[in-house]
């Protein structure tokens, strides 16, 4: 294996609960793969109005599907996944751009330690406790348990309101779409010089192939039962 590492970008948005999966999974494996491991908040509402795209909470058997689906890998993944009471209304009537303008506030200003932090803080807010992450006092309220200081939460939400920090979401969903992105997870793996896209939770095993690594469930340092 080459001692230079590979470069993975990890566009995500909040408000989707696959794109959690990812991104734990991809914490979990930046240590044991030969990654650089990129974090690129972007609007997955932008992503979806200009591709075309259909979430599958407006399809009425994939939402139910959804539902079941959610429940089985929360175990799988060993992620806290509950959805909130009214998915409808968390993801499309209230939606995620204020939480992902404060998440790019925070990338803005600090490190990659930071933007995990908050973006966990804010997936559990939506996808496992079922709180509001619209709202300034809930973005505070995510801040503050992320470890960020009250002085640096409310700096980052005056930025957030920026039209620079709006400028730069619109940026990164711009070269997400560039990557014909239609959904999120979209994981971008630097090969070669060469671009290799993934969609979804469920390509790690393809992935980890095409870097030239091993994928050994979602759970690299739990043991598991050998056949």
């Amino acid at each position: 294996m080459s001692s230079s590492k590979k470069l993975v970008e990890l566009f995500y948005d909040v408000v989707s609960p696959y794109t959690w999966l990812a991104f734990e999974v991809l914490c979990r494996y930046r240590n044991v793969w030969n990654i650089e491991l990129k974090f690129k908040p972007a609007y997955l509402g932008g992503v979806m109005h200009v591709s075309g795209n259909r979430p599958p909470g407006v399809v009425p058997n994939k939402f139910l599907y959804m539902t079941t689906d959610l429940t089985r890998l929360s175990d799988y993944f060993d992620v806290p996944l509950s959805p909130p009471a009214n998915p409808f209304e968390a993801m499309f009537e209230k939606g995620s751009l204020n939480a992902m303008r404060f998440v790019t506030a925070v990338a803005e200003k600090e490190g990659d330690v930071e933007v995990e932090r908050v973006s966990r803080e804010l997936w559990k807010r939506i996808w496992s406790t079922d709180q509001d992450i619209t709202q300034p006092a809930s973005l505070t309220e995510a801040g503050l348990k992320a470890g960020l200081s009250a002085s640096q939460v409310e700096e980052f939400l005056t930025l957030a309101k920026s039209q620079p920090v709006k400028d730069k979401l619109k940026s990164v969903t711009d070269e997400a779409l560039k990557h014909k992105a239609f959904g999120f997870p979209l994981i971008v793996c630097h090969v070669n010089g060469k671009p290799e896209v993934f969609w979804g939770s469920d390509r790690f095993e393809l992935m980890a192939h095409c870097i030239g690594e091993k994928w050994v469930g979602p759970q690299p340092g739990k043991p598991t039962a050998k056949m």
